[in-house]
């Protein structure tokens, strides 16, 4: 009887020892789950639905023009952040080395900045993907190429005055150079951003800089007086600098990227920004920045008020009708087509125009024609794709714009997209391909010509008028400094 006691007692014993161990053990298995699971960085963003970034202040970047926020790496962090429905709440920076700094800040989330990935810079930042390709170019005064200084190669910077930003790659290729034994005398500045470098070379203050093609690409159109001497590197992918342990938040992007690569908006966005910089003529460039002095003034409150009325943005309808004229309202082709926006005499009897040398009917025949190849373009175009789509058929007619849609959407392209017509308009000028087309032969390159010289002519008016604001602040600055000194006195 007390054998069968103890024997309970040491099964009952037995059985609570094996309870509290499976118990411990599987709390000890769970309990890990919950201390382990962190919530990612990209969980936060959601969450939070803002996307922090620094964004470097630079036409190339970000910037804010006349219809708001704009930028290549703007636009594409937009897209992004559209994909992931939040916000942009953007910090902008004046100089790279100001942008890197901010990127060490815990609540910011992305630094775009078009910092090239070098692997000097990799030992220290989170890259995410890569979104483009330069290559670095000496930049120098056009002044030099006359006077045999104009440098050709490494060798040919001893002696110059060169200046090139703190903690960028540009400072890096310097300082690899000087290593290997080449007599530069460069001087890094974090004062300045390349474009305001670029300025300087423009200027004469400085021989040469360095920057990035792009960068180069977006400004020799602004500052006439700078010239490409020499590329000095190897070709660089420009990338996204990522706060540290983001690997979710990494492979989004990497994700979102291949995606609008695929989709051909990438392709769009490029051509938006890149491609009429190519357009690039010394000569004419010069004479449009002394005729937007000399001339546009006078023509000025009529593009304005036309602009407004038709709904077209002023500054593109005064660079239309540059392209056309040169704002000359007595301007006349051989083939008979007169006035500021060179209308035929057809055109201006339908549009009511009486006299198409009076500037202010021109200007308003032009605006009206122009609205109504916007409403003859296919519904299925949008947004900025519209205006060059119309642009396109002011010059070549819309019969063949269309004909060049049907040609894009056979090829395989998109036929409502500019980017992709561009590369079809030219082709209707071979007879394999018009022959099959209902208005046949057509110079397919003038209108891509045509719509790329006006965006060209378009963007340095902007930034010419821009500039001219921004001295006219900075003088109102002085003078309001100057009467309260007076005032104190």
């Amino acid at each position: 009887m007390f054998m069968d006691r103890n024997l309970r007692i040491f099964i009952f014993g037995l059985f609570a020892l094996s309870f509290f161990i499976f118990g411990w053990l599987s709390h000890s298995a769970y309990n890990p789950i919950h201390k382990i699971v962190k919530q990612s960085l990209l969980d936060k963003i959601i969450d939070r639905k803002t996307l922090n970034v620094v964004l470097l202040n630079a036409p190339t970047t970000y910037y804010i023009g006349t219809d708001g926020p704009q930028g290549f790496e703007y636009d594409l962090l937009k897209a992004y952040a559209d994909s992931l429905k939040v916000d942009l709440n953007i910090t902008t920076a004046n100089t790279i080395k100001e942008a890197i700094k901010f990127s060490k800040s815990p609540s910011v989330d992305i630094t775009s900045a078009s910092l090239a990935k070098t692997p000097l810079r990799e030992k220290t930042f989170n890259f995410g993907p890569s979104y483009f390709e330069v290559q670095e170019q000496v930049i120098c005064h056009r002044g030099m190429l006359g006077s045999g200084k104009f440098p050709r190669d490494i060798e040919d910077l001893s002696g110059l005055k060169i200046m090139v930003g703190e903690d960028t790659s540009y400072s890096e290729t310097i300082k690899a150079l000087q290593l290997d034994g080449f007599d530069i005398n460069a001087t890094l500045t974090s004062e300045y951003s390349t474009e305001e470098l670029l300025a300087k070379v423009a200027s004469n203050e400085i021989d040469c800089t360095i920057a990035d093609s792009n960068i180069y690409a977006q400004n020799h159109r602004y500052f006439t007086e700078i010239a490409l001497a020499f590329t000095i590197s190897g070709r660089e992918q420009l990338a996204w600098v990522l706060a540290p342990n983001s690997k979710k938040l990494e492979a989004s992007m990497y994700s979102w990227l291949n995606s609008f690569n695929q989709s051909r908006k990438m392709a769009e966005l490029k051509d938006h920004y890149y491609s009429y910089v190519l357009f690039f003529d010394y000569y004419n460039t010069k004479m449009f920045y002394k005729r937007i002095k000399s001339r546009l003034p006078k023509y000025k409150k009529y593009f304005v008020s036309m602009g407004k009325r038709y709904e077209i943005p002023w500054m593109l309808l005064a660079t239309i009708s540059y392209q056309e004229s040169h704002w000359n309202p007595r301007a006349k082709s051989f083939t008979g087509v007169r006035g500021m926006m060179m209308l035929t005499r057809r055109t201006a009897k339908i549009l009511g125009v009486k006299n198409r040398l009076d500037p202010v009917q021109s200007i308003k025949g032009g605006a009206r024609h122009i609205k109504q190849m916007i409403k003859l373009v296919s519904k299925e175009v949008e947004g900025e794709n519209r205006l060059k789509f119309a642009l396109a058929a002011y010059n070549v007619g819309m019969g063949h714009v269309r004909d060049a849609q049907k040609l894009t959407k056979k090829i395989g392209y998109d036929e409502n997209s500019w980017s992709d017509l561009k590369k079809v308009l030219p082709l209707l000028s071979q007879k394999k391909y018009y022959r099959t087309l209902k208005h046949g032969y057509a110079r397919g390159s003038e209108p891509v010509r045509y719509v790329d010289s006006i965006y060209n002519f378009r963007d340095i008016l902007e930034k010419s008028l821009e500039d001219k604001t921004d001295k006219k602040v900075k003088i109102d600055e002085v003078k309001k400094v100057e009467v309260k000194k007076k005032k104190s006195k």
